[in-house]
Protein backbone atom coordinates (compact mmCIF):
# COMPACT_ATOMS: atom_id res chain seq x y z
CA UNK A 1 0.00 0.00 0.00
CA UNK A 2 1.48 3.56 -0.89
CA UNK A 3 2.02 6.27 1.45
CA UNK A 4 1.88 10.05 1.24
CA UNK A 5 3.31 12.65 3.38
CA UNK A 6 1.08 15.94 3.39
CA UNK A 7 2.64 18.93 5.50
CA UNK A 8 -0.04 21.45 6.79
CA UNK A 9 -2.55 18.56 6.92
CA UNK A 10 -4.05 18.38 10.07
CA UNK A 11 -7.20 20.84 8.12
CA UNK A 12 -7.64 22.76 4.91
CA UNK A 13 -6.60 22.00 1.65
CA UNK A 14 -3.97 19.37 3.57
CA UNK A 15 -7.02 17.40 5.02
CA UNK A 16 -8.86 17.20 2.08
CA UNK A 17 -6.00 15.69 0.40
CA UNK A 18 -5.53 13.46 2.75
CA UNK A 19 -9.08 12.59 3.36
CA UNK A 20 -9.68 11.79 -0.74
CA UNK A 21 -6.20 9.27 -0.73
CA UNK A 22 -7.16 7.46 2.80
CA UNK A 23 -10.50 6.74 1.02
CA UNK A 24 -8.65 5.32 -1.88
CA UNK A 25 -6.68 3.22 0.26
CA UNK A 26 -3.48 5.16 1.24
CA UNK A 27 -1.77 5.45 4.11
CA UNK A 28 -0.67 8.98 5.06
CA UNK A 29 1.24 11.10 7.56
CA UNK A 30 -0.15 14.41 8.21
CA UNK A 31 1.70 17.45 10.26
CA UNK A 32 0.98 20.23 11.88
CA UNK A 33 2.31 22.60 14.68
CA UNK A 34 -0.34 21.35 17.32
CA UNK A 35 -0.48 18.25 18.65
CA UNK A 36 -3.86 17.96 19.26
CA UNK A 37 -4.59 19.30 15.85
CA UNK A 38 -2.58 16.63 14.37
CA UNK A 39 -4.08 14.04 16.43
CA UNK A 40 -7.16 14.97 15.92
CA UNK A 41 -6.85 14.81 12.41
CA UNK A 42 -5.56 11.39 12.31
CA UNK A 43 -7.92 10.10 14.36
CA UNK A 44 -10.75 10.88 12.04
CA UNK A 45 -8.85 9.72 8.93
CA UNK A 46 -8.24 6.23 10.36
CA UNK A 47 -12.03 6.08 11.27
CA UNK A 48 -12.74 6.26 7.23
CA UNK A 49 -9.59 3.45 7.61
CA UNK A 50 -8.07 1.62 10.31
CA UNK A 51 -4.70 2.10 10.74
CA UNK A 52 -4.53 4.96 7.68
CA UNK A 53 -2.71 7.68 9.12
CA UNK A 54 -0.56 8.98 11.34
CA UNK A 55 -0.05 12.62 12.74
CA UNK A 56 3.15 14.07 13.40
CA UNK A 57 4.06 17.87 14.87
CA UNK A 58 6.65 19.37 12.29
CA UNK A 59 7.39 22.54 11.82
CA UNK A 60 8.01 23.22 8.00
CA UNK A 61 10.54 25.92 9.13
CA UNK A 62 12.61 23.70 10.53
CA UNK A 63 14.75 21.16 8.59
CA UNK A 64 15.59 18.64 11.39
CA UNK A 65 11.47 18.20 11.62
CA UNK A 66 11.23 17.98 8.38
CA UNK A 67 13.60 14.93 8.56
CA UNK A 68 11.62 13.72 11.42
CA UNK A 69 8.21 13.73 9.43
CA UNK A 70 9.60 11.56 6.27
CA UNK A 71 11.46 9.43 8.66
CA UNK A 72 8.29 8.36 10.64
CA UNK A 73 5.98 7.77 8.12
CA UNK A 74 8.46 5.61 6.52
CA UNK A 75 8.78 3.56 10.04
CA UNK A 76 4.96 3.46 10.11
CA UNK A 77 4.20 3.00 6.39
CA UNK A 78 7.30 1.13 5.21
CA UNK A 79 8.33 3.40 2.59
CA UNK A 80 7.47 7.50 1.24
CA UNK A 81 5.61 7.76 -2.08
CA UNK A 82 4.51 10.74 -2.42
CA UNK A 83 5.12 14.39 -1.06
CA UNK A 84 2.50 16.94 -0.71
CA UNK A 85 3.82 20.23 0.38
CA UNK A 86 1.30 22.24 1.18
CA UNK A 87 1.75 24.18 4.64
CA UNK A 88 1.45 27.53 3.99
CA UNK A 89 0.44 31.10 5.82
CA UNK A 90 -0.13 34.68 4.39
CA UNK A 91 0.20 37.94 5.71
CA UNK A 92 -1.52 40.75 4.08
CA UNK A 93 -0.97 44.76 4.36
CA UNK A 94 0.80 47.42 2.73
CA UNK A 95 4.53 47.57 2.79
CA UNK A 96 4.22 50.35 4.98
CA UNK A 97 2.55 47.89 7.63
CA UNK A 98 4.12 44.74 6.87
CA UNK A 99 6.14 43.53 9.56
CA UNK A 100 10.11 42.03 8.89
CA UNK A 101 8.89 39.18 11.00
CA UNK A 102 5.90 38.64 8.75
CA UNK A 103 7.63 38.63 6.07
CA UNK A 104 10.29 36.27 7.33
CA UNK A 105 7.30 34.18 8.20
CA UNK A 106 5.92 33.86 5.24
CA UNK A 107 9.25 33.26 2.67
CA UNK A 108 10.20 30.74 5.76
CA UNK A 109 6.97 28.76 5.84
CA UNK A 110 5.88 29.03 2.14
CA UNK A 111 9.30 29.22 0.15
CA UNK A 112 11.92 27.61 2.24
CA UNK A 113 9.41 25.41 3.99
CA UNK A 114 8.82 23.75 0.85
CA UNK A 115 12.68 23.30 -0.17
CA UNK A 116 13.59 21.53 3.50
CA UNK A 117 10.06 19.17 2.46
CA UNK A 118 11.55 18.14 -0.59
CA UNK A 119 15.03 18.13 0.74
CA UNK A 120 14.26 15.48 3.67
CA UNK A 121 12.04 13.81 1.11
CA UNK A 122 13.95 13.19 -1.92
CA UNK A 123 16.03 9.80 -0.68
CA UNK A 124 13.10 8.04 -0.34
CA UNK A 125 11.17 9.23 -3.64
CA UNK A 126 13.85 8.50 -5.33
CA UNK A 127 13.54 4.86 -4.08
CA UNK A 128 9.88 4.74 -4.71
CA UNK A 129 10.32 6.56 -7.92
CA UNK A 130 7.60 8.90 -6.28
CA UNK A 131 5.60 11.98 -6.67
CA UNK A 132 6.39 15.27 -5.54
CA UNK A 133 3.45 18.28 -5.31
CA UNK A 134 3.08 21.35 -4.60
CA UNK A 135 0.26 23.25 -3.41
CA UNK A 136 1.23 26.99 -4.56
CA UNK A 137 -1.42 29.79 -5.35
CA UNK A 138 -2.77 31.84 -8.14
CA UNK A 139 -1.41 34.53 -6.42
CA UNK A 140 2.20 32.84 -7.54
CA UNK A 141 1.10 34.43 -11.21
CA UNK A 142 -1.40 37.52 -9.96
CA UNK A 143 -0.04 40.36 -8.15
CA UNK A 144 -2.07 42.47 -5.90
CA UNK A 145 -1.73 45.43 -3.62
CA UNK A 146 -1.23 44.38 0.28
CA UNK A 147 0.62 40.52 -0.43
CA UNK A 148 3.71 41.45 -1.37
CA UNK A 149 5.46 38.84 0.89
CA UNK A 150 2.72 36.37 -0.11
CA UNK A 151 3.03 37.03 -3.76
CA UNK A 152 6.87 37.01 -3.40
CA UNK A 153 6.40 33.76 -1.87
CA UNK A 154 3.81 32.20 -4.16
CA UNK A 155 5.62 33.47 -7.59
CA UNK A 156 8.97 31.75 -5.86
CA UNK A 157 7.46 28.51 -5.20
CA UNK A 158 6.44 28.56 -8.57
CA UNK A 159 10.14 28.87 -10.24
CA UNK A 160 10.99 26.62 -7.28
CA UNK A 161 8.95 23.86 -7.98
CA UNK A 162 9.35 23.87 -12.08
CA UNK A 163 12.85 24.01 -11.65
CA UNK A 164 12.98 21.00 -9.47
CA UNK A 165 11.03 18.93 -11.94
CA UNK A 166 13.70 19.65 -14.54
CA UNK A 167 16.35 18.55 -11.65
CA UNK A 168 14.57 15.59 -10.79
CA UNK A 169 12.59 13.73 -13.71
CA UNK A 170 15.71 11.95 -14.65
CA UNK A 171 15.22 10.54 -11.39
CA UNK A 172 12.21 9.10 -11.73
CA UNK A 173 10.49 11.35 -9.57
CA UNK A 174 7.26 13.52 -11.42
CA UNK A 175 6.80 17.30 -9.72
CA UNK A 176 3.71 19.16 -10.40
CA UNK A 177 2.27 22.35 -8.84
CA UNK A 178 -1.03 22.73 -8.09
CA UNK A 179 -2.54 26.41 -7.91
CA UNK A 180 -5.53 26.84 -6.77
CA UNK A 181 -7.77 30.24 -6.34
CA UNK A 182 -10.25 30.58 -3.35
CA UNK A 183 -10.68 27.80 -1.25
CA UNK A 184 -13.14 27.09 1.29
CA UNK A 185 -10.40 26.83 4.03
CA UNK A 186 -9.42 28.76 7.43
CA UNK A 187 -6.43 30.30 6.16
CA UNK A 188 -6.24 33.79 6.80
CA UNK A 189 -8.42 33.28 9.83
CA UNK A 190 -11.09 32.56 7.58
CA UNK A 191 -14.25 30.87 9.42
CA UNK A 192 -15.69 28.31 6.25
CA UNK A 193 -19.97 28.77 6.25
CA UNK A 194 -22.67 28.09 3.55
CA UNK A 195 -21.61 31.46 2.04
CA UNK A 196 -18.26 29.97 0.73
CA UNK A 197 -20.38 27.39 -1.45
CA UNK A 198 -19.07 28.84 -4.88
CA UNK A 199 -15.63 28.11 -4.06
CA UNK A 200 -13.47 25.53 -4.75
CA UNK A 201 -14.02 22.40 -1.57
CA UNK A 202 -10.72 20.83 0.02
CA UNK A 203 -11.95 17.78 -1.19
CA UNK A 204 -11.63 19.32 -4.96
CA UNK A 205 -7.96 19.77 -4.11
CA UNK A 206 -7.63 16.37 -3.04
CA UNK A 207 -9.39 14.60 -6.18
CA UNK A 208 -6.76 16.63 -8.46
CA UNK A 209 -4.03 15.25 -6.42
CA UNK A 210 -5.75 11.71 -6.99
CA UNK A 211 -5.72 12.54 -10.86
CA UNK A 212 -2.67 13.29 -10.78
CA UNK A 213 -1.07 10.04 -9.48
CA UNK A 214 -3.67 7.79 -11.57
CA UNK A 215 -2.53 9.40 -14.55
CA UNK A 216 -0.50 7.21 -17.35
CA UNK A 217 2.98 8.08 -15.98
CA UNK A 218 4.26 9.35 -19.51
CA UNK A 219 2.10 12.33 -18.87
CA UNK A 220 3.30 14.79 -16.51
CA UNK A 221 1.02 17.97 -15.73
CA UNK A 222 3.42 20.12 -14.34
CA UNK A 223 1.52 23.32 -13.59
CA UNK A 224 -2.24 23.31 -12.62
CA UNK A 225 -4.40 26.72 -11.85
CA UNK A 226 -7.56 26.05 -10.32
CA UNK A 227 -10.18 28.68 -10.14
CA UNK A 228 -14.16 28.82 -8.78
CA UNK A 229 -16.08 27.86 -11.78
CA UNK A 230 -18.32 31.00 -11.05
CA UNK A 231 -17.49 33.73 -8.69
CA UNK A 232 -20.15 35.84 -7.15
CA UNK A 233 -20.99 38.74 -9.80
CA UNK A 234 -19.50 37.10 -12.59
Amino acid sequence: MKSALITGGSKGIGYGIAEVLVKEGWHVGVTGRNQKQVNESAEKLNLLQKNSAIGIVADVRDFAQQQAAVDKTIQAFGQLDVLVANAGLGHFGSIETLTADQWHQTIDTNLTGVFYSIKASLEALKKSKGYIITIGSLAGTNFFAGASAYNASKFGLLGFTQAVMLDVRALGIKVSTIMPGSVATEFNDHVPSDKDSWKIQPEDIGKLVLDLLTMNPRTLPSKIEVRPSLPPGK
